[in-house]
């Protein structure tokens, strides 16, 4: 983990709170003791804006999850331009595919914003699958939904409608399965999407109008609300209206 200034993420790691702990979600798969195991080798950490948490061609250590704020999973383009693959939002815990083959990184791990990011070490990991049914269940799951996102994300990307993309890239992020901590509302700034989605500010500001417009969202003060998940999942709202499901 480093950051631009560099000096390095981990420098800044300390043990988990009790309170960051009960935000993670497969904890709750494991037994006595395994979880025992699992919290007294988490580590957490501040990221600052720009901070590398993931770098490509890297060994992994750690397997990471978002505990707060806003990261995203990129990779550098031959031109010199960055393709964004996914944001990760809090409740997130990402790279366990890497994790599991031990192979470096294929991708970059960025904050957009000060986050708090958790770790487990790379052998408790493997010691938890070898141990724990219940955490081979969740990093299944994991991996299923994942494979399903990414599917949908080239879709989504191939789509001449900036409005649909822009519904479709806040449906992945809504996805309560891979992000459980963000609930119904997501803490993120226009420019934040805009950076996720490869779109300008002003044409995302645009989308989440028709969008708010049509019932799937609401625009509140630091985040955006969802209203109708089903209806940002396929792009559109059907008839103009949603159908107000959360």
């Amino acid at each position: 983990m480093t950051s631009p200034a560099g000096n390095s993420i981990r420098d800044r790691a300390r043990p988990a709170t009790a309170d960051e702990l009960a935000n993670i979600p497969w904890l709750h798969t494991l037994s006595t003791v395994e979880r025992k195991r699992a919290e007294s080798a988490i580590a957490v950490a501040e990221a600052e804006p720009g901070d590398l948490v993931c770098r490509i061609g890297r060994a992994p250590t750690f397997w990471f999850g978002v505990v707060e704020g806003l990261l995203k999973m990129s990779n550098d383009n031959a031109d010199g331009t960055s393709l964004t693959y996914s944001g990760l939002p809090p409740g997130g815990w990402f790279g366990e595919g890497t994790a599991l083959k031990r192979e470096p990184y294929r991708y970059n791990i960025q904050a957009l914003r000060r986050s708090l990011v958790a770790g487990l070490p790379v052998d408790d990991f493997h010691w938890l699958l070898d141990h724990s049914i219940g955490f081979n269940r969740f990093v299944m799951n994991q991996l299923n939904e994942r494979l399903g996102q990414f599917i949908a994300a080239r879709e989504a990307d191939r789509l001449n409608d900036p409005d649909a993309r822009v519904a479709r890239n806040l449906a992945a992020l809504f996805n309560p399965v891979l992000f459980p901590g963000v609930g119904q509302l997501l803490r993120i700034t226009q420019q934040e999407l805009a950076y996720l989605i490869g779109l300008s500010r002003q044409r995302v500001n645009q989308a989440l109008r028709t969008l708010e417009g049509q019932g799937a969202l609401r625009v509140e003060y630091g985040g955006i609300r969802v209203l109708d998940l089903p209806a940002l999942r396929i792009g559109k709202v059907a008839n103009g209206r949603g159908s107000q499901q959360p």
